[in-house]
C-alpha cells in the first residue's frame, strides 16, 4: 500500500534540475534576488533553495549582494565557452568594431534563445541614445530590431508562441499578432528589420540577419535616435558587415 502511495507521488526534481531552476530565477529584470524570491520563482521549498544557493555560492556560480544574491562571474565565463557564443563573438568582433567606428549608434550582436533575444555583444557609441540591452541579457523578440530578424526566421512553433503573447514594452510596441505577422513576412522579403520607439522611447533600430550557408544564425543591428536620418547609412553598413561575418563562420 505504501509502495503504491509512494509511486503516486510526483518525483522530486534532481539536483541538476534544482540548480537550473535557481539559476533561471534570475533574468534581465531580476538581476538581484533575496532567498524568498528565488525560492518562489524556482518553485522550490525554502529549505531546499537555501541548500542549493549555499553550494552555488561556494562554487562561485552565485555571489552575495548584501542580504540578496546575484549571478556569479563563473556562470558568464562558462557561458562564453558555448560554441555559438565563442565562435560568433570572436569572428564578428573586427566587423563590429568597424561598425562602431563608423557610426555613433550602439551596435548589437544577438542570437535567439528560445522566445527571447540574447545579446552576445554591445558596442555603445558616445552619442548613443539610452537603451536597456546589455551583454548576456535577454529581451523580447517582438520589440527589438535584432529580435524581429531572428523571429522572422525562427521555426513556426516559436513564432506562434511569441505571437500569442505580445506584451507591450512601450505604447508603440506591436501587440497585434496579425500586424506583426505581416511585418515578419516583410522582413523575410526585404532581409532587414526596423523598430521605432518599440523597446525604448526615443530609440529606433535597424537590423539584418547573419547567415552561415543559407541558415540565419544571428543578427546584427544598430540603435539610433528615433529622429536620426542615418538609418539608410546604418543599414548599408550592417548589410556589408553581416555578409563579411557570415563568410567567416
Amino acid at each position: 500500500m505504501s509502495a503504491q502511495a509512494d509511486g503516486d507521488r510526483p518525483a522530486k526534481p534532481g539536483m541538476v534540475a534544482r540548480v537550473a531552476a535557481v539559476l533561471r530565477s534570475f533574468d534581465e529584470h531580476h538581476r538581484q534576488l533575496p532567498l524568498t524570491a528565488i525560492s518562489r520563482r524556482a518553485g522550490l521549498p525554502l529549505s531546499t533553495t537555501h541548500r542549493v544557493i549555499a553550494d552555488l555560492v561556494n562554487e562561485g556560480l552565485l555571489e552575495h549582494a548584501g542580504s540578496e544574491y546575484v549571478v556569479g562571474r563563473t556562470v558568464w565565463e562558462v557561458g562564453l565557452l558555448a560554441p555559438v557564443e565563442a565562435t560568433l563573438r570572436k569572428k564578428a568582433s573586427p566587423f563590429l568594431h568597424d561598425l562602431y567606428a563608423a557610426t555613433p549608434s550602439t551596435i548589437h550582436l544577438a542570437v535567439r534563445d528560445g522566445t527571447q533575444v540574447l545579446y552576445l555583444e554591445r558596442l555603445r557609441g558616445q552619442t548613443s541614445v539610452e537603451i536597456v540591452s546589455d551583454v548576456g541579457s535577454t529581451l523580447p523578440l517582438h520589440a527589438t530590431g535584432v529580435g524581429k530578424v531572428l523571429l522572422a526566421h525562427a521555426p513556426g512553433d516559436i513564432q506562434q508562441q511569441v505571437l500569442a503573447n505580445l506584451t507591450p514594452v512601450t505604447p508603440y510596441t506591436i501587440t497585434d499578432a496579425r500586424a506583426l505577422d505581416r511585418e515578419l513576412r516583410q522582413i523575410r522579403r526585404d532581409d532587414w528589420a526596423r523598430t521605432n520607439d518599440e523597446m525604448t522611447i526615443g530609440a529606433s533600430s535597424v537590423a539584418v540577419p547573419i547567415r552561415r550557408g543559407g541558415e540565419v544564425v544571428a543578427a546584427v543591428g544598430a540603435v539610433l535616435d528615433s529622429q536620426s536620418g542615418d538609418h539608410g547609412r546604418a543599414l548599408a553598413a550592417l548589410q556589408v558587415a553581416a555578409r563579411a561575418i557570415g563568410r567567416r563562420l
